[in-house]
């Protein structure tokens, strides 16, 4: 096997094994390129998650590509499934829902897995672009376990499509440091100290429900308005506020943690994993209102590896793999099982599980506003400003 390394370089072996590792050449391009096919037996030994490590794990496939939110997965659990079925996971990240759809609408987006928000689900289901999901297949979904606040809509017309990730909600994140250790409550704070005290450091989503939900809540508008004179409101609150932001982004976590942003528009988890390494980093849920949701896994039409799709979600639903997920992400699941085996001190979060008051007042995003022409004119608009 040595001889065989020696035709090539060190430097170009590791960056092929780095290559098929992370699932972006097969193992038959990694072991030619190599040199290493009559030795990948011995490799195979010597290079943990290179061989495949039964029978099952062959008929998978060598990779799984999962399109997935920020900061959303533990990567130990991404290696243990590689270890146990030999097809290492590749991620796509994206920043919405509509980029998402785009995605999906345009063709050819090579997605085995994705993760769409509750709302999404019968547009795609509309459009064709998601695959009525075999239970049979996800022997660890156990529906009887899962809350169907959450876990209801993945179904639709009596068809599962989609089945639960987590579920969270939609607030703002602040840096208590800058305001004097003090925190606001309310959305009208939230815009009011971006225009001034925190000019040049608030983050809004890239995501127009969410940015424009919550604009609509300065004016205790529905978060899922698509009323005209209700988004002309929200227009002029958002344009005014545009040149006293640092960035539009979903992905926000790094700027806040470095100081550049003292506050953003934030989803549980992040917040979750911002203040448990920077207690001065609060989460607030807007009095006035503001966004409830839940994530799914469903497979999209065309998925090039189904096979593998089918056996990353079920992994990723056992029980103690999710346990494990919530740790890490900081995000609520609505599975009894998960919940039965996590420590009381997540259980008893009040970022993970906010009080019933502030609860209440959360919207599920509505269908409508996925597709609705005027909020994505008005976020297209507010972005080229």
């Amino acid at each position: 096997m040595t001889d065989k390394i020696d035709h090539i370089s060190r430097q170009k072996f590791m960056e092929e094994l780095r290559r098929y590792q992370k699932g972006s050449v097969s193992r038959r391009h990694f072991l030619g390129v190599t040199g290493l096919g009559a030795a990948s037996a011995v490799l195979g030994a010597a290079v943990p998650g290179l061989m495949p490590r039964a029978a099952h794990a062959q008929s998978i496939g060598d990779r799984v590509v999962l399109a997935s939110w920020p900061n959303y997965h533990d990567p130990a659990n991404f290696d243990s499934f590689t270890e146990a079925t030999g097809a290492a996971v590749q991620m796509n990240v994206f920043g919405s829902n509509e980029e998402m759809l785009a995605k999906l609408q345009a063709g050819g987006s090579g997605w085995d897995v994705f993760v769409p928000t509750n709302y999404t689900i019968t547009t795609y289901v509309d459009q064709d672009l998601i695959e009525p999901l075999d239970l049979a297949k996800l022997p660890n979904y156990d529906p009887a376990s899962f809350d169907q606040r959450f876990a209801g809509p993945g179904t639709v017309n009596g068809t599962v499509y989609a089945v639960p990730k987590n579920w969270g909600t939609t607030g703002f994140a602040v840096n208590t440091n800058q305001t004097g250790g003090t925190t606001p409550t309310t959305w009208k704070e939230f815009w009011d100290l971006t225009q001034t005290t925190f000019s040049g450091r608030t983050m809004v989503h890239d995501y127009q429900l969410t940015t424009i939900g919550n604009a609509l809540k300065y004016f205790g508008y529905s978060f899922n308005s698509i009323d005209p004179a209700e988004l002309a409101k929200a227009e002029e609150l958002l344009l005014a506020a545009k040149p006293h932001l640092f960035a539009i982004s979903s992905d926000y976590q790094p700027s806040m943690r470095s100081g550049d942003a003292w506050m953003t528009i934030c989803w549980t988890g992040d917040a979750k994993q911002m203040n448990r390494d920077m207690p001065e980093i609060v989460y607030v849920l807007g009095k006035e209102g503001g966004e409830l949701w839940s994530d799914f896994y469903a497979i999209p039409k065309g998925a090039p590896h189904r096979d593998a799709a089918y056996a990353l979600i079920n992994f990723l639903l056992t029980p103690d793999v999710n346990a494990k997920e919530v740790l890490f992400h900081g995000y609520p699941v609505a599975d009894a099982r998960v919940n039965a085996i996590l420590p009381k001190e997540i259980l008893n979060d009040p970022i993970l599980y906010p009080a019933a008051d502030l609860l209440s007042a959360l919207e599920f995003g509505a269908a409508a506003t996925l597709t609705d022409p005027n909020r994505a004119e008005l976020m297209a608009r507010f972005k080229a400003a």
